[in-house]
């Protein structure tokens, strides 16, 4: 194709001029194309996607139903705009009943997303200038500073390791980073590591907040998958409604990812400015949708039915990895369980694999043993693993666990 001059037209932001040059190849790109390549060397073998980061299941039918019932109805057939009391509502009943959080105002403390990833990006449009700073854990989710940047923002990254219990040193940001800094973006249960968050943490971080005159927003997309206890939510936290905003999701508590709802709940202020910019941005979601998920939020037993699959399927997978001779240990919550990488694999033959990161040890694993993870060589070589893997049923899950047992029970991992 001969170039024209749009290609002079894209903006810095995405690459200029040389916007689609670029020969890199995104790591879930990777990931599918040694998928493909797999299955085309080993014709009707089985891949164990262990890799995947959304629910296996579909939503309840009282949701579905839900969604039926409510498209039907001509009043919801409209522009949703910034939503109706129905999600709102079950929003600040939810974050009580589920989460202690009381107090929370429906009309002026809540307004609904188009799924958190659609929150994460619309908030850098009301908070970040040019030269800001936000403040980000690493491994982790990046829209929020991808926006940033978009706008001119800078992104300091706030390393996660298993000595700190995946939480992050704050002590550790620099006074010049701190100067700058504007936004403080957390999210617990964590995403990949499956670390969870303290409520020792949470009262820490909202005196940081105070003191340097930060945003925090913390992405609870994970929150009510956990297995023992309470979940725990940030605004739980004495003056958090004063320093931030939480962004809460039906896509993994409610295995509803592809209907794209949640809600952004905390200060009322940090609400109605992303509400002035969501306004700009979408006309809302579908109230049907909208008022599905308010069944959902209405219904925290369906969570906790689906954190009891994950649970069981984390205990076989941690005793099967562990067997293999990774340092697996069952998180707190997330569907997620983050090991170490190895440094090399020993083969039934005597030949010896040396692997310089994670990547190189994700990409053996699809060709060689037809098993799917994700690397993250961020903060340290680790494997992310995922318990959403397909399986009908506690008879089938112990199937799938035992074969990656067995694929992996032929050479020896060295640490």
């Amino acid at each position: 194709m001969t170039e024209s001059y749009i290609q002079s037209l894209f903006a810095e932001r995405i690459g200029g001029k040389n916007y689609g040059k670029s020969g890199a190849i995104y790591k879930f790109e990777k990931i599918k194309r040694a998928k493909r390549a797999a299955l085309a060397a080993h014709p009707g073998a089985e891949i164990l996607d262990l890799g995947v980061g959304e629910p296996d299941e579909m939503a309840v039918p009282e949701a579905v139903e839900t969604l039926c019932r409510e498209a039907r109805r001509p009043e919801n057939r409209g522009y949703a705009d910034n939503g109706d009391r129905v999600l709102k509502e079950a929003a600040a009943r939810y974050l009580e009943k589920v989460c202690g959080v009381s107090g929370i105002n429906p009309e002026t403390e809540v307004i609904h997303s188009i799924g958190s990833k659609a929150a994460l990006s619309v908030l850098p449009a009301a908070l970040i200038n040019p030269g800001d700073v936000v403040l980000m854990t690493t491994p982790g989710y990046p829209v929020f500073g991808v926006h940033a940047r978009y706008y001119g923002g800078q992104v300091h990254n706030l390393p996660l390791a298993a000595g700190r219990r995946f939480l992050p040193d704050l002590g550790s940001i620099p006074a010049e980073v701190l100067g700058k800094a504007k936004v403080l973006v957390l999210n617990y249960p964590n995403n990949p590591t499956g670390g969870t968050a303290t409520p020792e943490f949470f009262v820490e971080v909202v005196a940081f907040a105070r003191k340097h005159g930060l945003a925090v927003v913390h992405d609870a997309a994970y929150a009510a998958l956990v297995f023992g206890g309470k979940p725990l939510s940030f605004l739980v936290t004495p003056g958090a409604k004063e320093v931030g905003v939480e962004l809460h999701s039906a896509s993994k508590s409610f295995n509803m990812t592809g209907w794209r709802c949640g809600f952004v709940a905390g200060n009322e202020l940090l609400v109605r400015a992303y509400g002035d910019v969501k306004d700009n941005t979408d006309s809302g979601q579908f109230l049907a949708i909208q008022h599905a998920a308010a069944y959902c939020f209405d219904h925290p037993e369906i969570t906790a039915r689906i954190a009891g699959k994950y649970s069981r399927r984390m205990d076989g997978l941690v005793a099967v990895l562990r067997k293999a001779g990774f340092a697996a240990v069952k998180p707190k919550g997330s569907f997620f369980l983050y090991v170490p990488a190895p440094r090399a694999a020993v083969l039934s033959d005597g030949r010896r694999l040396e692997f310089r990161n994670a990547e190189e040890v994700s990409q053996w694993l699809i060709t060689e043993k037809l098993i799917s993870t994700v690397p993250w060589d961020d903060a340290g070589a680790c494997l992310r693993w995922s318990v959403t893997f397909a399986a009908n049923g506690p008879a089938d899950e112990e199937r799938v666990l035992r074969e990656v047992g067995a694929r992996l029970g032929d050479v020896r991992l060295e640490f």
